[in-house]
């Protein structure tokens, strides 16, 4: 069964080879209330690590020419004011234990499994005289309690052996994908109150040597019967992958899939393949929205996922390799998706729900790049 904690999939993962050439991150992204007007906005926050090998006082950036190293917050709003705001430690202004459960520490920034805490402020003179930073300006405080309910461990490909060998590019492990978030969030001077029944929260974490193209991510929780109308309590989906690469091998157009439904469990693990998953998946933009198709099956069960985004409500969200090179060049990512799910059983529908506040991401490698 998917839905089983390991908390020791958490623990930083840069040890051997992925010391001088890896990366690691702790994603949480969630939905607030202001404190005033109860607008609804979408939030994520991002906790980095890079190449602790080659870490110093100071951070190193690629797109200075540099091998990168540093420890990196994330953080950042979707909407009609969407933003991403990095602000950046070398390593010896960090700590980063190596252990279980994993923390992440620098200055007034901490991580852990059950708390999030920090800041980010970027004027607009900084982002424009650092595009090194690849970010936009703003600020962001947050002071939140994590609760990680419904976990996606994908089984024995991110386990111990597999991430000792480190064989993968890039391994992935949810351990909240469906987790409740309480406390509070001040974005450019405005508060927001997030509380477990709203926040609609999402944690995960990947980490290893490279990124996938195509990219491909949809989650959520906030879910509603379309055959009943009732709310969904205790029901997320999560999707993720594109192509992975064990080695030197790329295994073309792979996804993982969890559905978590009512307290049952139903999952499309290419990597478990006693049970015959196959997946067909389509992703692009047009002018105003990306636009996700996902159809999966196995031997008794298919889920059909169809979602789209405003891009006016989307990022493009800029990471760059360890290696130091920027591939993504249009990784499109958001948390106001909607769509629908459909859920089957020996080819009777089970259900069919309509998923807001959807997570999403998108993106692929430009030509030059894709064969290098």
């Amino acid at each position: 069964m998917f839905n089983k904690h390991d908390i020791s999939r958490n623990a930083c993962q840069l040890f051997g080879g992925q010391a001088k050439r890896g990366y690691d991150w702790w994603w949480h992204s969630f939905t607030g209330r202001h404190e005033v007007t109860g607008e609804e906005k979408s939030f994520f926050i991002e906790y980095y690590v890079c190449n602790s090998a080659h870490g110093g006082e100071a951070p190193r950036f690629g797109q200075l020419g540099q091998i990168p190293s540093y420890v990196m917050i994330k953080a950042g709003s979707w909407g009609e004011d969407a933003a991403q705001l990095h602000r950046f430690f070398g390593w010896e202004q960090a700590r980063v234990h190596m252990g279980t459960p994993f923390c992440v520490e620098a200055a007034d920034v901490y991580a852990d499994e059950t708390t999030l805490r920090g800041s980010v402020t970027v004027t607009a003179q900084e982002a424009a005289a650092h595009p090194e930073w690849m970010c936009q300006s703003g600020s962001m405080r947050w002071d939140l309690k994590v609760d990680k309910q419904v976990a996606f461990n994908v089984g024995y490909g991110a386990g111990s052996l597999f991430r000792r060998l480190q064989l993968f590019a890039m391994f992935w492990h949810a351990e909240g994908m469906k987790t409740a978030y309480e406390g509070t969030v001040v974005w450019n001077g405005e508060t927001y109150i997030v509380t477990p029944q709203t926040c609609y929260g999402y944690a995960d974490k990947n980490w290893g040597k490279d990124f996938t193209s195509p990219w491909v991510w949809l989650s959520s929780n906030n879910l509603t019967s379309k055959l009943t109308g009732k709310v969904l309590t205790d029901s997320v989906f999560d999707i993720g992958g594109g192509c992975p690469k064990v080695g030197p091998i790329a295994l073309k157009r792979k996804l993982l899939s969890a559905y978590w439904y009512e307290g049952k469990g139903y999952e499309f693990n290419f990597s478990k393949f006693w049970t015959f998953t196959r997946t067909r998946f389509h992703c692009h933009e047009t002018d105003e929205q990306i636009i996700w198709h996902v159809e999966q099956k196995t031997w008794r069960d298919r889920m059909v996922t169809d979602i789209s985004c405003r891009k006016k409500d989307m990022l493009l969200v800029n990471y760059e390799a360890p290696d130091g090179a920027k591939r993504h060049t249009r990784l499109w990512n958001g948390g106001n998706g909607i769509g629908t799910v459909k859920l089957y059983r020996d080819g009777k529908l089970i259900d069919e729900v309509l998923a807001r506040n959807v997570g999403c991401e998108y993106g692929e490698y430009d030509a030059v790049e894709a064969y290098r």
